[in-house]
This record gives C-alpha cells, sequence and structure tokens, in this order.
C-alpha cells in the first residue's frame, strides 16, 4: 500500500512570503530535474531491496528525516532542523519521517520519546505520510542491521576485534600518521562470524570486542581507519528490552536507517561531514549485495545553530537542570522547546525564525534578538492587549466623589486587538471601570520631574488612557519619606470616546487598573539566563556566566480581562511587552504570566 501525499502542517501562518533559496534547494531542484530519485519504488513501510522491489512509484518527490536519539528534551536548534526537514519536504512534495534513532539504551527513556512526539506536533508538523503515523525506529530495523553486518563479514568487509579500547585508539594513529593494523584483522570471514555470532549470544563481557568496518588504516580521513560497528552492551532497551546484548553504532545504523526509509536527501549537522565517506561506502557495500536499493541516500550537510546568550548541550542543560539552576527542562528561561512553549514562544514564531535565519555551509553566530523579534511580529495583531500595573502605586483622584457621585464606578472600554488581521472577526471589546483609586506604575509619577519627563508630577496633565483626563496635585508620604499615594483631580467630560475627549489636549496617557476591579497577578519576569554571548565558547565555565538577574517575581494588578485569561494564552501588557499565562500554574483565582519578550530589545540599554 503507497503511502497517502503528504498535507500542509497546520501552523503555516508565519511562512506566507516567499522562501528565499539555499543550497539545500538547489541540490533538490537539482536532483529533482534530473530524475535522480523518480525511479524509487515505496511500500508503505520501511524495508530492504525485496521489500520495495514489487511496489509502486514513490508518490513522494523527496523523503527527508528529523533523527533525534530519545536522551535528553529537544532545544531551539533542533526546532531549526525539524521546521527545515519538514519544511524541505512540504514545499517539494515530499514526505519527512520522524525516525528514533535509540540506538544507545543506557542514555535512552521513553519519557524523551513522547516529548519529541508532542514538540514536533506542537511546531505543526505530521510524519511519515500520515496525521497519525507512528514514528520510525531505529531499533525496529535491529533484525537488518545485524543482517547486514553478517553479510559484510562473509563478503570481508568486517571482522571483529579483541583489542581492548586503548589498544584500538592507540592503533588508529592522528593526523600525521596512519593507523597500524589489528592483529585480529586478517581473520577469515568463517572465524569472524563464528565470533560476532557468540557476541550476539552474550558469551563475552561488554567491552571484550567489537565488529569493526574493514576499509583502510591509512586512510587521511580518520573515520575511514576500520571504524567500529557493533559493540557489546548489556542494556535494558526502552523498545526491544533484553533481546539484544549487542548495538550497532550510530555511523552504521544512521545510512541503514535512511536506506531501509527510502530517504533522499539525509540533511545534517556539519559535523557529521567527515562521516559521509563512511556513510558511502557502507550504503554502496549493501547494494553490491543486494541488501539495499540504488540509488542510495545522500547526506547533506548545514552549518548548525549558534545562537548568542543559549547553550544547547544536551550534558550542559542536563546539569542546569540537576543542579537546581533552573526549575526543570520547561523552565522559560532554558533553549528547549518545551521551555520557549512555556515562555510563550509560539510555533509560527520558530518558524519564521527558521526561515528567517536560513542555512548556510560554514559557522556564523545569530544574535538572540533575531529569535525574540520572530515572537514580536507574529503576536503584534494576535495577542490581545490589556492594562496590567507590575510595580503599583495608588493613585487618588480627590475630586471623584463630588464629580462623579460617591463610589460611583464608571464602565470603560478599550478595543482587544487595535489592528485585527485582515479577513478575521474583530474581537469583543475589553470592559473595565474607573472609580476614585486606580493603580498606576510608581516611575509614572515624579514629585521633581527631569527635563522631558511628560507623565505624572504635580501641576501636570496626563490621561488615564480609556479613562479621563487628570491633574497632578501631589502626593502622599510616610514617615520615612517614602511616596504612599499620588493625589491628582479629574477633569469632567473628558473620557475617553467621548465627544468631550478632545477638550483638554495633553503630552502623555499613561496606563492603569482600577483598585474596584483590578486582579492580584504574579507575574515572572525573565531575563536571559546567561551575560555572555558566548557562553560555554572556547571551553569556558557556562555557569560563571549565569544571570543572577535572569528571574524577577513581582506581584501586579491587572485588568479583569487578563484575569479570566486560560493557560498558555498570550497577552501584549501595554507599555510593558508579551505576556503568556503560565501552561502549569495559572488558573483563574491564582493568575500567573510569564514575560515572553518585550515590546523592543532593550538587552545592554
Amino acid at each position: 500500500m503507497s503511502a497517502p501525499t503528504p498535507t500542509p502542517p497546520k501552523n503555516t501562518a508565519a511562512l506566507d512570503f516567499a522562501k528565499p533559496s539555499n543550497f539545500l534547494r538547489q541540490i533538490i531542484e537539482t536532483d529533482l530535474s534530473k530524475g535522480t530519485y523518480a525511479k524509487r519504488r515505496w511500500a508503505g513501510s520501511p524495508g530492504d531491496a525485496q521489500h520495495h522491489a514489487a511496489a509502486a512509484l514513490d508518490p513522494a518527490k523527496i523523503r527527508t528525516r528529523f533523527p533525534p536519539e530519545p536522551n535528553g528534551y529537544l532545544h531551539v536548534g533542533h526546532a531549526k532542523s525539524i521546521c527545515l526537514n519538514f519544511g524541505l519536504a512540504r514545499d517539494y512534495g515530499g514526505i519527512c519521517h520522524l525516525r528514533f534513532d535509540d540506538t544507545n539504551p543506557e542514555k535512552e527513556d521513553t519519557e524523551y520519546v513522547d516529548s519529541i512526539v508532542d514538540a514536533v506536533k506542537w511546531l505543526g508538523f505530521d510524519w511519515n505520510g500520515a496525521p497519525d503515523a507512528a514514528p520510525y525506529q531505529a531499533s525496529d530495523y535491529f533484525d537488518f542491521m545485524y543482517r547486514a553486518a553478517e553479510y559484510l563479514i562473509e563478503a570481508g568487509h568486517a571482522y571483529v576485534d579483541e583489542q581492548t579500547f586503548e589498544q584500538m585508539r592507540a592503533a588508529r594513529g592522528d593526523f600525521g600518521k596512519p593507523g597500524v593494523d589489528s592483529p585480529f584483522r586478517n581473520r577469515t570471514p568463517a572465524e569472524n562470524l563464528v565470533q560476532f555470532r557468540a557476541m550476539r549470544d552474550g558469551k563475552y563481557e561488554d567491552g571484550a570486542m567489537v565488529l569493526r568496518a574493514k576499509i583502510d588504516m591509512a586512510s587521511p580521513n580518520i573515520n575511514m581507519r576500520d571504524p567500529a560497528i557493533y559493540r557489546i552492551r548489556r542494556a535494558t532497551h526502552h523498545n526491544t528490552g533484553d533481546t539484544w546484548c549487542i548495538y550497532p553504532m550510530y555511523t552504521y545504523a544512521h545510512p541503514i536507517e535512511d536506506a531501509l526509509e527510502q530517504i533522499t536527501h539525509s540533511i545534517c549537522t556539519l559535523e557529521f561531514e567527515d562521516q559521509r565517506p563512511f556513510y558511502d561506502w557502507l550504503l554502496e557495500r549493501l547494494i553490491e549485495g543486494g541488501l539495499l536499493d540504488a540509488p542510495p541516500p545522500r547526506q547533506h550537510e548545514f552549518a548548525r545553530l549558534n545562537l548568542t546568550y543559549v547553550i544547547t548541550s544536551k550534558r550542559k542543560l542536563a546539569q542546569l537542570v540537576r543542579d537546581h539552576h533552573v526549575s526543570g527542562w520547561d523552565d522559560p528561561r532554558m533553549p528547549t522547546i518545551v521551555g520557549l512553549r512555556r515562555r510563550g514562544y509560539t510555533p509560527e514564531s520558530l518558524q519564521l525564525f527558521a526561515e528567517r535565519i536560513g542555512v548556510s555551509k560554514s559557522d556564523s553566530w545569530i544574535d538572540y534578538s533575531t529569535l525574540e523579534g520572530c515572537l514580536r511580529e507574529d503576536l503584534e495583531n494576535k495577542a490581545h492587549r490589556g492594562m496590567a500595573v507590575l510595580n503599583p502605586l495608588k493613585l487618588v483622584l480627590t475630586n471623584w466623589d463630588d464629580v462623579m457621585g460617591k463610589d460611583h464606578l464608571e464602565p470603560c472600554t478599550l478595543p482587544a486587538l487595535p489592528h485585527p488581521p485582515e479577513g478575521l472577526p474583530e474581537p469583543a471589546a475589553r470592559h473595565f471601570t474607573i472609580g476614585k483609586e486606580v493603580w498606576i506604575e510608581q516611575d509614572d509619577f515624579c514629585e521633581v520631574p527631569p527635563k522631558g519627563y511628560k507623565r505624572l508630577y504635580p501641576g501636570n496633565s496626563v490621561r488615564l488612557k480609556g479613562g479621563y483626563v487628570i491633574t497632578c496635585s501631589g502626593c502622599e508620604k510616610d514617615a520615612s519619606g517614602t511616596i504612599t499615594a499620588v493625589l491628582a483631580t479629574v477633569v469632567p467630560d473628558t473620557k475617553s470616546g467621548t465627544p468631550g475627549s478632545e477638550t483638554v489636549k495633553v503630552k502623555a496617557a499613561i496606563t492603569w487598573v482600577a483598585v474596584a476591579d483590578g486582579v492580584a497577578a504574579e507575574v515572572r519576569l525573565y531575563d536571559r539566563l546567561f551575560l555572555d554571548a558566548q557562553p560555554d565558547a572556547s571551553g569556558k565555565d557556562f555557569l560563571a556566566s549565569l544571570n543572577p538577574a535572569s528571574l524577577k517575581v513581582v506581584t501586579a494588578i491587572v485588568e479583569p480581562s487578563l484575569a479570566r485569561a486560560r493557560p498558555d494564552e498570550k497577552f501584549q501588557f501595554e507599555r510593558h511587552g508579551y505576556f503568556v499565562a503560565d501552561r502549569l500554574d495559572h488558573t483563574q483565582d491564582k493568575p500567573v504570566f510569564n514575560l515572553a519578550v518585550g515590546l523592543k530589545d532593550s538587552w545592554g540599554k
């Protein structure tokens, strides 16, 4: 049965612009014009040459893959790879596979499998040709990998080496010195086969021997000096249990997985460039033996993401979690996809980021502000507005009772979205009240203002946004001289939206929340986790540059519409930035908001 033609991902709003060309697109377009992979067949599932032989031509013009190892949570660099591989398949009428490279049982876990599935879905992509398709797993191919290894032994292309790890490393040589042949290199295929089957059957201890490809110990590419392809490892695998006590090395498994899945363009980061000769050598040998189809997949490398003020080493991220420098893998300061999601990033913003930074063959650093800019751009016409006072100071309108009536609360409205996207219905307006007492930001009052200050000071008038023009008359202080309240008078008939609103001109409008209907909320003000733009470059101790001010928690007062937010709902707190209702801790009884990004880049300013 042939796989269905893929459908575009769900979240593509951020990608409605012309795709810039790059070297990967040029490679794909050249292959399509030449019909390089036009005669491939696809039996509806991965398999060897015999499996695909009688199938129909592959309906997918190309096949790419995203092959994470389930040994940790995905980060922003993986998000780029996801968007790249799935995006290329989408744009060229192809299919992208989600495959778990689960060949290292000691470090892998179903927790990470589940988190990866969730991350790819959240980013808006389906895999393997159908919305509900199960991800592929390298471990499902262990039987074939073993059969391929026996073929290599029988064909004289592999041998069992009983040297210690230290002996093999010493004999490998270096860039200026060729390697030395193993004393076990010239065993007969029959002898090697006996030993390899003994390895499989658990007759030797872990580390006692390995299976090595027999290539060239004098190769200038050290990766071609008889690399290990199987090792003994007694560990329970999360998928295969205790079926195997030998496991394939990643460099051996990776090309086989690609070939079984009929991948056309195997896109990797640059650290795999030196492994490409072995990738090609292995597939050529297995095609010669009739185990795999021609043409083989081709590996193409691009530069990995280097993002300032971020580390993407899984080991170092795990250390941050383990040593409690952050609250977990989903801490909003973490560059993990779960962390970015909790911070308030959207799938569309990450897709836009991946498109905007592009791909190249040379390493470079992307400034973190580029990522933040993509989120601002996505939320600008999506996030409903609301007023929040993060550093509250009480403002008392001393003539309110005389002008408006004792205890009167005047209803006010403002648009939820000033510029709703064209073609979509305008959201309902926000409703709130104004009364005798309101909360304002502390920095919106200055008893002795500096030059150019336009907000509240004695004698100056401002507009309470969506409300009335007021004139400041002074302030109240406690015994220590701390300002406890600002005093002002309301100017009658100046309410926003009424004919009298234009009768008094002011130079500033300030945000506020009424004491009567404001709601207390926990607001988490996140900043960058590191002070150093390249915290772990050149062997630096990344912990030394942790930002001690990367999280500040305040009790804010928010308008009623914000208090009714749903978890994970995004807002623009007017004048402050974009915030998200925390997807884990937020409730309407106890609102919790996370700062996603400020309204403009102010880092270091």
